[in-house]
């Protein structure tokens, strides 16, 4: 079933992120977790894609398929376009619609020093416009709250943002942040731009200090004055940061869903006792 259909047909959507393990050998090892996030009935799990060259992106779609066949779960297969020409996007375009794949989440993709980039795709939006002329998938973008560290003002980040949406861009799945009120500031900045696809905010509760601190500094997403606290007075003791980061994301989601948002996705951090607990402070509201 496609994004769209998902949308839709509920009020309010409930979806995860996972990530492929890097060896080989622990391919395996993700199916516990899957078991614990298929048993929370999400509408859809979403699968990163490696950087370009990286042997993670089979394994992207080995997981996908396998939480399609064996968990019955909508996948959506992470695709990178930086390091990429046509050809290489075309095989990877093949590969997830032959295993019965039909929804993707189109994205640029981080700069690797190490891996020049081939500027055939130098933007996702051009991503998501080859995508909708050459395959039947439903696509998915990305969009940042508190503006992508590369936008030069926050008026760019959402004229850019409604060139995803013009190029084809079906549904938005929003960057980590920590602060609500500069979410629905940015839904008011979305309506005025005529962006009207679904848009579903991403959260991730803090559990470790230097993990969150290392993921605010990649993607652009601001550190609050609750977080600082918490992480000032709980960091070094993982118990208490993991409750009370806990806490805080769940204090988020309980607010979004009551300001009306399309659905929550959840960065699991391949974690299912993160889902778990936000599920269960969640299981009579959505």
């Amino acid at each position: 079933m496609k994004l769209t259909e998902i949308y839709k047909s509920k009020k309010q959507v409930l979806s995860f992120e996972i990530f492929p393990p890097k060896k080989d050998a622990e391919l395996m090892n993700i199916e516990p977790t899957l078991e614990v996030l298929s048993e929370l009935q999400p509408d859809y799990i979403s699968v990163t894609f490696g950087a370009g060259g990286s042997s993670n992106n089979n394994k992207t779609i080995a997981i996908a398929k396998m939480i399609r066949e064996k968990y019955h779960i909508e996948p959506v297969v992470h695709l990178t376009c930086l390091c990429y020409d046509r050809d290489e996007i075309d095989a990877f375009a093949k590969e997830i619609a032959d295993n019965g794949i039909e929804n993707v989440l189109a994205l640029r993709g981080d700069r690797n020093p190490n891996i020049p980039p081939k500027d055939v795709f130098p933007h996702a939006s051009d991503l998501i416009a080859y995508l909708k002329e050459t395959t039947d998938f439903c696509v998915a973008a990305a969009c940042y709250p508190e503006d992508h560290p590369d936008s030069p003002d926050h008026v760019s980040e959402i004229l850019n943002l409604r060139k995803k949406v013009d190029a084809g861009a079906d549904i938005l799945l929003s960057q980590l942040f920590f602060d609500n009120d500069n979410y629905y500031r940015f839904i008011e900045d979305c309506k005025i731009a005529g962006i009207n696809v679904p848009i579903t905010p991403g959260i991730m509760p803090v559990i470790n200090e230097k993990q969150i601190r290392r993921m605010v500094d990649t993607c652009g997403a601001k550190l609050n004055d609750k977080i600082e606290c918490i992480l000032e007075r709980y960091g070094e003791d993982p118990d208490a940061i993991y409750d009370a980061g806990m806490i805080h994301a769940l204090s988020q989601v309980v607010d979004l869903l009551a300001h009306g948002v399309d659905g929550i996705h959840l960065y699991s951090m391949n974690k299912p006792s993160v889902a778990k607990r936000i599920c269960d402070g969640i299981k009579n509201l959505i």
